[in-house]
């Protein structure tokens, strides 16, 4: 049985979620939690990096036919990532004095990957 669309897409979603963690420990991040959920969405990373709480956000293409990964995190995107950040602020005894939301862009060409973080995104 051949793989669908969907199971496609599923697949290189998770391969770059798992890139994008790699490459956020890499760069000293502390990762506290991993696609959490909750009834208005899913957070993608929530880490620490230094005294900064970040929410984190993977988007991860195998072209760039639809623009860059970083692009699809639209600002309706933007406002339901700030709402589910507050939702996990008030299941978790996290704080800090600085939250910023993050992008990781993960483009997958063939056996070639580059991966854009921006920090302070929105």
């Amino acid at each position: 049985m051949h793989p669908t669309p969907r199971d496609r897409r599923a697949e290189l979603g998770a391969r770059g979620e798992q890139i994008a963690v790699d490459h956020l420990t890499a760069a000293g991040f502390v990762v506290l939690d991993r696609n959490w959920r909750s009834g208005r969405g899913e957070l993608d990373v929530v880490a620490r990096d230094g005294d900064a709480l970040v929410f984190c956000e993977v988007k991860t293409r195998s072209g760039t036919g639809f623009g860059d990964p970083a692009e699809a995190v639209t600002p309706a995107k933007q406002a339901r990532l700030k709402q589910l950040a507050g939702a996990w602020l008030d299941q978790h005894d996290e704080r800090s004095a600085r939250l910023r939301f993050d992008v990781v862009g993960v483009l997958v060409l063939g056996g070639r990957v580059d991966v854009q973080h921006l920090r302070g995104a929105f």
